[in-house]
C-alpha cells in the first residue's frame, strides 16, 4: 500500500503542475488588477502585484535558464518572498494599517544575504527549511491581519482566518521533507512525490486566497455603501435611520444577554439658531461638526451616537442612568472647553442634555421621549446642564422595527412649559 502510494505520487509530472500553477497565478493577478481598477481598493492592487510577481517567480524557477539566463541564481526565490510579503502588506492595507516596508522585505533580504555563505548555498536541506519558514511566516501574518475583519460574526469570518492558517501549516511541510530527501533512494522518490502534492497545494492556495480577498473586498464595498446610507454626511455620525437600526440591534443583544439597564441621552446645542443667524450657516455647520467630534472622542466605542436632525443628537448607552449622566457631563464639559474661532472671534458652544433609563425591553421611542422631557427641563433651568428623568421606564418594546420606532413628537420651542415632576440634576 505504502509503495503504491509512493509510486503514484512520484508519477505526477511536477513540471506540468508547476506550469499550471504559474498560469493560474498570473491570470488571478490580472483578474485582481482588473478588480482594483474597478473597485479602487488599494489592497487589491497589493494583492494583484503579489500574484503577478509570484507568477514571475514561478516562471523563472521553472524556465529561468531559457528565458533569463543572465539573472543571478536564486532570483526566483527572492521574488517569491517579495510576493508573499506583499500579500501580507495587502492584508494590512485592507484594514488601513501602515505598510511595514522593512518587515515586508525581510524574507527576501535574509535569503539574499544567506546565499553569500557557501554552507547555506550548497545545502539543499537548509534552503528548503529556510524558504518554508519564510513563506509560512508571512502566511500566518496574513491570517492574523485578516482576523481584524470584525464586522462580521465569527461564523462568517472563519474562512478568512482558517484557510490562511491551514495553508501556513502546510507550507511548513518542506521542513520535514528536507530531512528525507537525501537519505535514500526510497526517500528521494517519496520526496519527489510529495513535492508534486505540494505543487497542487500551492495551486489551491493561490486560488483560495484570491477568492477570499475578492469576497472581503466586495463585502467592504457593500458595507461602505451601507454606512454611507446610514451616516449623516455633515457630522459623520449615524443619521436618524442608522441610529434606530443600530439601537434596535443593541437592545436585542441586551435582551438576550439580560443586561439590567440601557440609557438614552438627548443632546440639544444651546442657542444654535442664534449662532446660525449671526455667524452664518458655515459657522453653524462647524459647530455641528465640533459637537460630533467631541461626542466621538468622549463617549465609549460601544455607545451608539446619531444625529436626529438640526442641532439635536441622541446616544444609546448600555449603562444605568447615573453612569449615563456621568458620560453626558463629560460631553457637556468637553464641548464647553472646545470652542471654535471664526473671523478672529471665539464662539462658545454649549449643550443641554436629557437622560432617561430603562430596561432593554423598553420601547426606544419612549426612552427618547422621557430623555426629551428631561432635556427641556435642562433648557428651562439655564441650559448647559444635564437633567435625569426621575424614574426608570420599563414599558415593553413595540413589535415594529427600530426605524419606525423613531417617530417622535415635534420638538418643543425653547422656554415652553414642561412637566415639573422631581428630577435629578447635574450642574
Amino acid at each position: 500500500m505504502g509503495g503504491s502510494l509512493t509510486a503514484a505520487l512520484a508519477s505526477l509530472d511536477v513540471g506540468t503542475l508547476f506550469f499550471i500553477a504559474i498560469c493560474v497565478t498570473v491570470l488571478l493577478g490580472l483578474f485582481l488588477l482588473h478588480a482594483w481598477m474597478h473597485e479602487g481598493n488599494r489592497a487589491l492592487a497589493w494583492w494583484s502585484l503579489a500574484y503577478l510577481i509570484g507568477g514571475a517567480s514561478g516562471a523563472l524557477w521553472r524556465f529561468g535558464d531559457a528565458v533569463a539566463p543572465a539573472l543571478p541564481s536564486g532570483t526566483s526565490t527572492v521574488l517569491l518572498f517579495v510576493a508573499v510579503g506583499m500579500t501580507w502588506s495587502g492584508a494590512r492595507s485592507f484594514h488601513g494599517r501602515p505598510i511595514r516596508w522593512s518587515a515586508m522585505a525581510f524574507g527576501s533580504a535574509f535569503w539574499a544575504v544567506a546565499s553569500f555563505f557557501p554552507a547555506f548555498a550548497e545545502s539543499a536541506a537548509s534552503r528548503i527549511v529556510v524558504s518554508a519558514l519564510i513563506v509560512a511566516g508571512y502566511t500566518f501574518l496574513t491570517a492574523a491581519e485578516l482576523r481584524r475583519e470584525r464586522r462580521k460574526s465569527l461564523i462568517r469570518r472563519w474562512p478568512a482566518i482558517f484557510v490562511p492558517m491551514l495553508h501556513g501549516a502546510i507550507f511548513l511541510f518542506p521542513v520535514a521533507l528536507a530531512t528525507i530527501c537525501c537519505t535514500s533512494d526510497a526517500g528521494q522518490n517519496l520526496a519527489r512525490g510529495w513535492i508534486a502534492v505540494f505543487a497542487i497545494e500551492i495551486l489551491l492556495y493561490v486560488v483560495g486566497t484570491a477568492f477570499i480577498v475578492l469576497i472581503l473586498a466586495k463585502d467592504r464595498t457593500v458595507n461602505h455603501y451601507k454606512m454611507a446610507a446610514a451616516t449623516d454626511p455633515l457630522t459623520g455620525l449615524l443619521n436618524r435611520r442608522g441610529f434606530f437600526e443600530a439601537a434596535g440591534s443593541l437592545m436585542a443583544i441586551s435582551r438576550r444577554q439580560r443586561m439590567a439597564r440601557l440609557s438614552v441621552l438627548v443632546f440639544d446645542l444651546d442657542r444654535f439658531k442664534a449662532i446660525n443667524d449671526q455667524s452664518g450657516h458655515a459657522t453653524g455647520d462647524a459647530v455641528l461638526r465640533l459637537f460630533a467630534k467631541v461626542a466621538r472622542e468622549t463617549l465609549r466605542a460601544t455607545d451608539i451616537v446619531g444625529r436626529l436632525g438640526g442641532e439635536e443628537f441622541v446616544a444609546l448607552l448600555p449603562s444605568t442612568a447615573a453612569e449615563a449622566a456621568i458620560a453626558a457631563e463629560r460631553v457637556r464639559a468637553a464641548l464647553e472647553i472646545a470652542s471654535i474661532v471664526r473671523d478672529g472671534r471665539r464662539i462658545a458652544v454649549t449643550v443641554s442634555v436629557g437622560v432617561a433609563s430603562g430596561s432593554p425591553a423598553t420601547a426606544i421611542d419612549l426612552l427618547i421621549t422621557r430623555a426629551d422631557d428631561a432635556l427641556y427641563r435642562a433648557k428651562e433651568s439655564g441650559r448647559n446642564r444635564v437633567e435625569i428623568a426621575g424614574d426608570p421606564v420599563d414599558a415593553p418594546a413595540p413589535s415594529h422595527d427600530g426605524q419606525s420606532a423613531g417617530v417622535r413628537r415635534p420638538p418643543k420651542e425653547e422656554g415652553a412649559v414642561v412637566n415639573s415632576a422631581p428630577e435629578g440634576c447635574i450642574a
